[in-house]
């Protein structure tokens, strides 16, 4: 569904992505890991068009995406959260989903025509603020939330646009130990739907392990490991890229392939 070939930005003489080539399918939770300044972010950016690649090309559905601007990602399957919330910071929870159910019907972004001329925007709105467990918040403003809550926001916003493929960029970042749960119960909602591709950066190993299929690793902005979670995670290039083993420069060649 989703495919990078050799995608790659370089900032001057620094390669932050270097030719990532990767292919994500349908029904899959992929996690993208690696250490601080891995190319994770920039690698995620490139896929939805936050930043213009220098080199290489994004494929969706067999579609080039490479040149099109984040929206048009968007409105052809590609559904991104942020490490930082987007959110529409002075409307209400319940506004803030019934303008993504709104804009996904190709309704426009009329705040209160629409608003009160179609209650079924309103219905399915709600049902998804009910999903991520905000009902008794739906009036409050977006940004006199707590970060948990806005984090289930922005989850919500995603749901409301029935992406194809969902990325999630650390998306428990900041949460309390009670708030983690629900956004990671409906990650796993959306994973058991079967139909979707699910991309995750995270940095909580536990959270990898549970609910990936498959890891991949970035290291200085290249791919140097991909597989299977167990496999992947006790391989030497990932005992030295990302948890700082020693390991000889040989060995990490030989990791590699």
């Amino acid at each position: 569904m989703l495919e990078t070939k050799n995608l790659s930005i370089h900032f001057g003489g620094h390669k932050a992505v270097d030719a990532v080539s990767c292919t994500f399918q349908p029904g899959t939770l992929t996690a993208i890991v690696g250490p601080n300044g891995a190319g994770k972010t920039t690698y995620f950016n490139l896929i939805s068009g936050q930043l213009k690649a220098s080199s290489g090309s994004v494929w969706l559905d067999g579609l080039d995406l490479t040149n099109l601007p984040a929206p048009a990602r968007t409105r052809l399957g590609l559904g991104r959260a942020f490490q930082l919330t987007q959110l529409f910071p002075h409307l209400s929870v319940l506004e803030n989903v019934r303008l993504a159910v709104q804009a996904r019907r190709g309704l426009g972004l009329r705040m209160f025509s629409v608003w009160l001329q179609h209650q079924d925007l309103i219905d399915e709105a709600m049902a998804i603020v009910e999903r991520v467990r905000l009902q008794t918040r739906a009036q409050a403003t977006a940004a006199s939330l707590p970060h948990g809550d806005q984090r289930k926001l922005e989850v919500a916003l995603l749901i409301a646009l029935q992406p194809k493929v969902y990325m999630f960029d650390e998306p428990t970042a900041g949460m309390s130990v009670d708030e983690v749960p629900v956004v990671l119960d409906l990650i796993r909602e959306l994973k058991a739907q079967g139909q979707h591709t699910i991309l995750l950066v995270e940095h909580k190993m536990d959270v990898v392990r549970e609910l990936a299929d498959r890891i991949i690793v970035l290291h200085n902005g290249q791919l140097v490991a991909d597989g299977e979670p167990a496999a992947v995670i006790a391989s030497p290039v990932v005992q030295n890229a990302y948890l700082g083993a020693a390991l000889p420069a040989d060995e990490m060649e030989d990791a590699r392939t």
